[in-house]
């Protein structure tokens, strides 16, 4: 018993291994973005990645990362938020395809669905900054 118990534990080894390879390679295939703390999306900044702020109008007025382009992800709408449907169509007057592209919004989960999106769409240098310009002002990085 003990080889049979040793190949059924080799064998689920290699399932669960086969499992993170699968997972990796979807993540891979639907284009989920990367997210990094901000003090590397700010390091990504110095080093000639463009910051795409998706916060509305009103909260990119209030303040925002240095040189940030704001292309709101969501709107106002009379009963809550609505996804911009012009979002892409937007961000392809600022940003090539292949642009370095940091993404950011207030706390994190906006610019995660816009980064999302904008891999779906063939942009290739997305990079999503997690906890958004919350975090980014936290950790008093340069705003304006």
């Amino acid at each position: 018993m003990g080889k049979l118990g040793t190949r059924t534990n080799k064998t689920r080894e290699v399932e669960q291994r086969l499992k993170r390879l699968a997972a990796g390679r979807t993540a891979e295939k639907v284009g989920v973005p990367t997210s990094v703390p901000v003090r590397v999306a700010h390091d990504l900044l110095l080093a000639g990645h463009r910051y795409l702020d998706v916060r509305t109008i009103e909260e990119f007025s209030a303040g925002h990362a240095v040189g940030a382009v704001n292309v709101p992800y969501m709107l106002k709408v009379v009963d809550g938020m609505a996804k911009n449907p012009n979002f892409l169509e937007e961000v392809s007057k600022h940003f090539g395809k292949d642009t370095e592209i940091i993404v950011g919004c207030k706390s994190g989960k906006r610019s995660l669905m816009a980064a999302t999106d904008l891999s779906a769409a063939g942009y290739t240098g997305i990079t999503d900054i997690a906890g958004g310009f919350t975090a980014w002002t936290a950790n008093g990085l340069p705003t304006e």
